[in-house]
């Protein structure tokens, strides 16, 4: 099937409408190129936008499709009257008829920045962040008691970026710190992480996935060989299970479905409610 254009449109980012419609549009065997339109906050950005889009309907000669969280209605009155595209208006469809169950009128406000960058989640998230990096990869043995979970696990499991969406989406601090052959030989976890165990959660990999991860970063090295790679999923496996960590493969998961399983098994949810 033909490639499909998809555009998000809205007064602030343009994340909420793009998270949203790709979450929608998941649901099908299509492919879709994304086209993100932030910052629509006046009557005349959103006469470009709708130039935009018609271009892009009349080149492809189909209708695009259109994710919309605008807020103010003049804008959004130009979109609706001149827009070519399938128009999808998160807002209109979620809001409004909430706005009647509850009695109450929403905020109405664009963006919302400012109440955010005040907000004491917001700052949660920024002081996680800031820990994330700073606990990269074993790189700081500091503050371990401050971290919610201590993510274990061979170099290039996924320790990194699982650590940074915790952070970034759910305020979580979490360090990481890899496996390497020392505690293999040793056949004990890190020194460092001892005292932690109930904080500890293991990312594993299936050896062929890793090996191609690791050869994109070191091609034709021991580390990345296939042999080398068997050998410490292998025995982080086992140290892990010796341990009594709970652990998870990534090899066929989304950062957000491990995310998801970390806040559970761990029972993170209450630190983010």
């Amino acid at each position: 099937m033909p490639e499909r254009t998809v555009f998000y449109v809205s007064d602030g980012t343009g994340i909420t409408a793009e998270t949203f419609g790709k979450a929608i549009l998941a649901q099908f065997d299509v492919q879709f190129r994304a086209v993100r339109l932030p910052f629509v906050d006046t009557v005349d950005k959103a006469h470009q936008a709708v130039r935009q889009i018609n271009h892009t309907a009349e080149h492809e000669g189909r209708r695009p499709i259109v994710f919309t969280t605008l807020v103010n209605m003049d804008v959004l009155h130009v979109i609706q009257q001149h827009c070519k595209g399938m128009l999808l208006d998160m807002f209109g469809t979620f809001v409004h008829p909430l706005e009647e169950e509850l009695g109450v009128k929403s905020h109405h406000r664009v963006g919302r920045f400012s109440d955010a960058s005040k907000s004491a989640d917001y700052q949660r998230r920024i002081d996680a962040i800031n820990f994330a990096l700073a606990h990269d990869d074993g790189q700081s043995d500091q503050d371990l008691a401050a971290a919610d979970v201590i993510l274990v696990g061979v170099s290039r499991s996924g320790k990194t970026p699982t650590s940074l969406y915790l952070a970034m989406q759910y305020g979580i601090k979490a360090a990481n710190y890899p496996l390497i052959p020392e505690d293999f030989e040793r056949q004990q976890l890190p020194p460092a992480l001892l005292a932690y165990k109930k904080k500890l959660f293991g990312l594993s990999i299936q050896p062929e996935r890793l090996a191609e991860i690791r050869q994109e970063r070191r091609p034709g090295s021991k580390y990345a060989s296939l042999e080398n790679c068997r050998r410490e999923v292998a025995a982080a496996e086992a140290m892990m299970r010796r341990a009594g960590i709970k652990w998870l493969s990534t090899t066929h998961k989304s950062i957000e479905e491990i995310a998801t399983t970390i806040l559970q098994e761990l029972k993170l949810n209450e630190a983010v409610g």
